[in-house]
């Protein structure tokens, strides 16, 4: 009896140490599953061994079977709760169970004792941190009873089933936690560099749906009506729905109930469902969804959707997961936003200048100037009428009439700096060649405009040739310059170059500086190339719309993207 005993421990220390060999090595939960029913077996003398996984209702499906017979019951068979059985005492216990004879009671274990010939079992629960997995299960034919203390031998073998439980799901947590933060962090890296709303769109949709396994990701806008504009979408499967499609409002469907509730939402099954989602959810054989909602500065901007064609519900933590990427969209959300607020400021700001500056060329013109070609046409109306033998006062009276006339060359020229007439009346093609022709500089000049232009782009070009002949002449001490002015592509592109020193920086708070911010608040962008000894190169362009024959401040610039056209020159 001893030596039984003691081969018996031997026997189980043995088994056991198999088994902890696999977990230690980070075995697969399958391979562990498949050794322990089978070391378990053996060692108890059992006909039959299975180790199976609880659903959340009761049922149990088979991972790993074993049998001494070779007429095992196959892996992956679902078991139905109910009846009078170890399966279902476990799970209703949590404790072990065992069963000593068959029964004819009717019971979907039951039939499968009578079809593989077992009547007595013995089940002991799988734990995993505290909560019900599993049980792991030996049988034997009716007649041939399982030893007494088979409970406490199997205990050790479900303690080392748990620990490779456990141990497997935190690997996959782990893995989960690198590939979303690998994620987020390469949608952060295109909100970090300012990318396009649209392209970070795309980047969530397709990272989301990769990461949590879905088979199709949606990101979409709320219209005022609670309508959805979808805005980026993705399929692992092929069969996307197409940016730029709109769902009505209303029925039961994750789009309309995070709108009406501004809170997470899920569908677990597409029984039920209704609304113009749902059809096109029949049509992508989608059976569960979620959604989280986009907030943008308080406010509900949009909602981003994952869902599968599985019947599975998709896993618990979706919503959370999901809320990392919505923050994000809503960063560039709000940046975007910002930044288009900004453009429209600067640009509001340099319109009132430039009207500003056209209301004191007015008023210069109007009052100013007139006064003074009325003062110098009444001196020189008086001179002639001095008595003679008043020479020297008829001197005085034409030094003064001299000096009025320059004032008022000089007033006309400071009016003219403020607010150029000639591109007022003439358009950009006559202004570019007065300031060629006023230029220090010999300037080549090159004008291909047909037509006018919006007036705050033809203002901004014409202060940019402006500034930079001036440069040119005062600063890099230039011989020649070249002026290159060309409009195509919804795109007006102007080139200054000089051979002067080089040396040209807009950081330094020159009137570049100005010209840059000019530039930036109509869309357009400023380039400088002014290597020390090699002269100034000043590019820049600005999106713009032909303004019409007459009105040059009808239309307004075209969108900023435009300004990546390629100059025609």
């Amino acid at each position: 009896m001893v030596t039984r005993l003691s081969d018996r421990i031997a026997g189980e220390q043995a088994a056991l140490r198999r088994v902890a060999t696999l977990v230690a090595r980070a075995a697969p939960p399958e391979e562990v599953f498949a050794a322990v029913a089978e070391e378990a077996g053996r060692l108890l003398g059992a006909h039959h061994a299975w180790m199976t996984r609880y659903e959340p209702d009761g049922a149990a499906t088979l991972v790993a079977t074993w049998s001494s017979t070779g007429a095992a019951v196959p892996a992956g068979t679902r078991l139905s709760p109910g009846g009078r059985n170890v399966y279902t005492l476990v799970f209703q216990t949590g404790r072990p169970a065992r069963i000593d004879s068959s029964t004819d009671a009717p019971d979907p274990v039951a039939d499968l004792a009578r079809e593989f010939g077992y009547g007595v079992a013995v089940g002991v629960p799988v734990s995993v941190e505290g909560r019900l997995w599993g049980v792991m299960i030996v049988a034997s034919p009716q007649g041939e009873p399982l030893p007494a203390d088979s409970e406490a031998w199997l205990a050790g073998f479900t303690e080392l089933v748990a620990t490779a439980i456990a141990n497997s799901q935190a690997r996959v947590e782990l893995r989960w936690f690198a590939g979303e933060q690998a994620a987020l962090r390469r949608v952060a890296t295109l909100v970090a560099r300012a990318a396009p709303p649209e392209e970070v769109f795309a980047a969530v949709a397709e990272e989301a749906g990769r990461l949590l396994g879905a088979h199709h990701a949606w990101m979409t806008r709320y219209e005022p009506d609670g309508a959805a504009t979808l805005v980026a979408t993705w399929s692992s499967t092929g069969a996307a729905v197409p940016a730029g499609t709109r769902l009505s409002p209303g029925g039961r469907n994750v789009y309309t109930l995070v709108f009406q509730t501004g809170r997470p939402a899920r569908i677990d099954s597409s029984t039920g469902t209704s609304g113009p989602d749902c059809e096109v959810a029949s049509e992508l054989g989608v059976r569960t969804a979620v959604g989280v909602p986009v907030n943008v500065a308080g406010r509900l901007w949009g909602v981003m959707v994952v869902s599968s064609t599985q019947e599975e519900p998709l896993p618990a933590g979706t919503e959370a997961r999901l809320s990392g990427f919505t923050e994000l969209a809503a960063t560039a959300i709000a940046n975007a936003e910002a930044h288009a607020e900004l453009a429209a400021s600067r640009a509001r700001i340099v319109a009132t200048a430039d009207a500003t500056r056209r209301r004191i060329e007015r008023d210069l013109h109007d009052g100013a100037q007139q006064h003074l070609v009325s003062l110098t046409l009444q001196l020189r109306a008086v001179q002639p009428a001095a008595p003679s033998g008043v020479g020297e006062l008829v001197r005085q009276l034409d030094e003064v009439a001299t000096g009025l006339v320059e004032v008022l060359e000089e007033l006309r020229e400071i009016a003219r700096g403020l607010h150029p007439t000639i591109l007022a009346e003439c358009g950009l093609r006559s202004a570019m060649k007065a300031l060629a022709d006023r230029s220090a500089v010999p300037v080549r000049l090159d004008v291909r405009v047909e037509g006018r232009l919006a007036e705050p782009v033809e203002t901004a070009a014409y202060y940019v040739v402006a500034e930079a002949l001036t440069n040119a002449a005062k600063h890099a001490h230039a011989t020649a310059a070249e002026v290159q002015v060309a409009a195509g592509e919804g795109v007006l592109h102007v080139r200054v170059r000089d051979d002067g020193c080089g040396g040209a920086d807009v950081t330094r708070g020159s009137g570049l500086t100005g010209l840059k911010d000019r530039a930036e608040a109509l869309g357009g962008r400023l380039a400088l190339h002014s290597p020390p000894g090699e002269g100034t190169t000043l590019q820049v362009q600005l999106p713009v719309e032909q303004a019409g024959p007459t009105a040059a401040g009808a239309a307004g610039p075209a969108a900023a993207n435009s300004a990546q056209a390629v100059p025609p020159w």
